[in-house]
């Protein structure tokens, strides 16, 4: 596997860059950090993220891609309130990784998160004679500090600013720093809530992590050291998996 490093000068320097990435598969409970990740591989390895819950989101409101045969079959679920299949979701991810902008690779998000799915991945990649398969890195964060992260966060309605109360709160508990405004929480970040996401999370993914570790294409790095030394430690897993 080609592998090149920065140019002299530029930031993290010692941080390799494969020329061809290939598919990754970013695993990580909620407040891991993962979609943070995602976004410096995607600049980094100019690769587009593969995001499920956008994926849905364009089918529903994207005028051509929801008038499509399978964009019509979403757009009726979703409007009808109820869960898109998984059939649906695996047509409609196979849609995209047709498209040109992922011969070099792409970082999946929200997908596979069954070991149906993963086995459904591997084997279309399979069919569809990709060089390189699935590498798995998983974000690791201890479940006091995963509670922490989604109980604690706050956020300003009006700028948008994001804090959190253990790790970067606010001058005033209630108020965002920049415009005064009343801090808000998510519903979805309550103690009770975020404890039945984290339990889902394990449930549905660790067979998922089993999988790809028996493949030998499976990661793991430290997701509670700073956010760069967390990047290095992903983008080193992703090219001594490639290696």
């Amino acid at each position: 596997m080609p592998v090149m490093e920065r140019p002299a000068g530029s930031e993290a320097v010692t941080t390799p860059i494969l020329t061809t990435p290939g598919p990754i598969l970013l695993l990580g409970a909620p407040g891991a950090g993962k979609g943070t990740q995602a976004k410096v591989l995607m600049m980094e390895w100019s690769i587009p993220q593969i995001s499920t819950g956008d994926l849905l989101r364009e089918m529903r409101k994207d005028p051509v891609k929801s008038a499509s045969p399978l964009g019509r079959q979403i757009r009726q679920v979703m409007d009808a309130g109820q869960l898109v299949s998984n059939d649906l979701v695996q047509a409609m991810v196979l849609e995209r990784l047709k498209l040109p902008d992922t011969r070099r690779g792409y970082v999946l998000d929200g997908f596979p998160r069954t070991l149906p799915q993963a086995v459904w991945l591997d084997q279309q990649l399979g069919r569809q004679n990709q060089a390189l398969p699935v590498v798995a890195v998983n974000v690791q964060v201890s479940y006091t500090n995963l509670l922490r992260r989604l109980t604690g966060r706050r956020n300003c309605p009006t700028c948008g600013r994001i804090y959190n109360i253990y790790s970067n709160p606010p001058q005033n508990d209630t108020v965002c720093d920049v415009d005064g405004t009343a801090l808000g929480q998510r519903a979805d970040d309550s103690e009770s809530i975020a404890c039945e996401r984290l339990r889902m999370h394990e449930a549905l993914t660790a067979p998922v992590v089993a999988h790809y570790r028996d493949l030998g294409r499976f990661a793991e790095v430290d997701g509670e050291r700073p956010v760069d030394d967390v990047t290095r430690a992903v983008m080193d897993a992703i090219v001594r998996l490639r290696s």
